[in-house]
């Protein structure tokens, strides 16, 4: 089988770096959009398209990861737009389990912040290569050798600078791109790029006088010969084994570099990868069917209360209509309506190959981690679950709509948005988060898509960690600590710490037992 180009990939970055804007303007040269003033635009109108739901328009930032698919130059770029906020690190992570490369967004002022650190280590844990592009540098900042400097220190990568700014801030006269001599500058009154790109032979060029301050002429030379001799060559195999990262200097709000970015995506990020599964490592050119669902999204429409599983494509040629085997269930299911995602807009697959992402509407026979395949002799692996760290008691406002309660959290704990746990003493269910952010948005969302009002309560546990073990020590456990008991959304047994030292005590006593902060789907 022939698979046809791919390119799967995320966005990552702290928040407020430009990711939301980059995505837009990626999308806007890829074509898949054709709104081009609508970063400029006030309101709602200013956030991308990938923002859609209530509290991301409130707060003007992203909580779930956005799948956006456009094609350039014969090649199917499946974008994977992830939340930047600190809070929303368990979804963040399945979602890069489901990409084969990333973009990493800097701010050309502020560097490396935490989360983009924290996300880094996700890239690292699976290998994933990551092209850099270093943010607003059309608005004062650091100068550039010091972020190339934190990124190599930092992430101990090795960072080959592709292009470089020529003055930055109210200096900011143009990027210059190593690989092609060629000179991007800002034009008009609001000092965009419109798309004119001026060749040279090289920086020693002397009709460059023409288009550079004497300065900005001087300084560019003189960094970009440092750069050029200071830092490693690009070597495609160590970036794709994800210890080299190329850079780009650019502005997303401006449209400096959101082409050289496309074009180094399209050239250097890796088509499909094998991704790890038991009993072997699942090959993209392997003959039949697989994926994995990596999200579970409700309400995309609100008006039709839809649901829908995403899937990463691993291998085979996907029909629209063909029957797959997830393996929560081991019941063949027909997929008759898969779809390919624009934020809210959405069109049916006839066929998808590996690398694509495709949603799969179902009514909760689909979970986060499920493997889907024909033959149903594979499981894909290291799709975790992590402990909360945040528990909090659930009450109704309205006593009444205790069955619209439990389908919500039902709903909301199949996407990954919190956990539910159920006590074996007491009638109100705990809810568990990795961060605050997913309280406000359980809130939120309980109200603005189920109509259920409910206020959250101090609950007596500080953590959740699951128990596994021989079975007797396991009921023995249970019998002596059923105070502290409860079972999540699968039945698995959940022990309830009141704090770190309580499992601590806990797994002393019980050294046959394991306390697992983390369970694999």
């Amino acid at each position: 089988m022939t698979i046809p180009s791919r390119r799967t990939f995320a966005i990552i970055s702290h928040p407020d770096a430009g990711k939301t804007t980059l995505t837009e303007k990626l999308l806007l040269e890829g074509g898949a959009i054709h709104l081009a003033g609508e970063v400029k635009a006030r309101g709602a109108n200013r956030r991308a398209r990938s923002d859609w739901m209530k509290i991301e328009q409130q707060r003007g930032i992203s909580v779930t990861s956005s799948v956006m698919t456009f094609e350039r130059d014969g090649i199917t770029f499946n974008l994977l737009d992830t939340p930047g906020h600190e809070d929303f690190s368990e979804d963040t992570y399945r979602t890069l389990t489901a990409v084969d490369s990333a973009v990493m967004v800097i701010d050309a002022a502020k560097g490396i912040e935490p989360q983009t650190r924290k996300l880094f280590e996700v890239c690292r844990m699976r290998n994933v290569p990551i092209i850099t592009f270093i943010n607003k540098v059309d608005r004062e900042g650091r100068d550039p050798f010091e972020t190339i400097d934190e990124v190599a220190d930092a992430l101990a990568l090795d960072v080959v600078p592709m292009s470089w700014p020529a003055g930055m801030g109210g200096e900011f006269e143009g990027i210059y791109d190593f690989a092609t001599n060629r000179l991007m500058q800002p034009t008009g009154p609001s000092k965009e790029f419109e798309g004119a790109r001026h060749q040279f032979t090289g920086l020693d060029d002397a009709t460059l006088a023409a288009r550079l301050s004497p300065r900005a002429l001087a300084r560019l030379r003189e960094e970009a010969e440092l750069a050029q001799g200071g830092y490693s060559g690009f070597d495609l195999a160590a970036y794709r084994h994800g210890d080299l990262t190329p850079a780009y200097f650019g502005s997303a709000l401006k449209k400096f570099g959101v082409t050289e970015l496309i074009d180094a995506l399209a050239a250097y990020a890796p088509p499909p990868r094998p991704q790890p599964a038991e009993p072997a490592p699942v090959e993209p050119e392997r003959a039949d069917v697989t994926g994995f669902i990596f999200k579970v999204q409700a309400n995309m429409d609100p008006q039709h209360r839809d649901r829908i599983a995403f899937m990463r494509l691993c291998s085979g040629k996907f029909r629209r209509g063909m029957k797959l085997t997830p393996s929560g269930s081991g019941k063949p299911i027909a997929v008759h309506s898969p779809i390919l995602f624009f934020a809210q807009d959405r069109e049916i697959a006839d066929e998808a190959y590996p690398g694509d992402i495709i949603g799969i509407p179902n009514h909760g026979t689909l979970r986060v981690g499920d493997t889907l395949s024909e033959r149903a002799d594979v499981r894909f692996t290291g799709l975790p679950n992590f402990a909360p760290e945040i528990l909090r008691r659930v009450a109704l406002k309205d006593p009444t709509k205790t069955k619209q309660l439990r389908k919500a959290l039902d709903d909301l704990s199949e996407e990954g948005v919190i956990q539910v746990f159920y006590p074996e003493f007491g009638s109100q269910w705990i809810v568990g988060v990795v961060g605050q952010l997913q309280l406000e948005v359980l809130i939120s969302r309980l109200e603005a898509e189920y109509k259920v009002e409910a206020v959250l309560e101090a609950s007596p546990f500080d953590t959740a960690r699951w128990i596994a073990g021989p079975d007797a020590a396991v009921k023995s456990f249970i019998e002596f600590n059923r105070s502290s008991l409860a079972t999540d959304r699968d039945g698995n047994h959940v022990f309830l710490a009141k704090s770190a030292w309580d499992v601590g005590y806990q797994q002393e006593r019980h050294p046959d037992l394991t306390f697992s902060a983390t369970r694999e789907r």
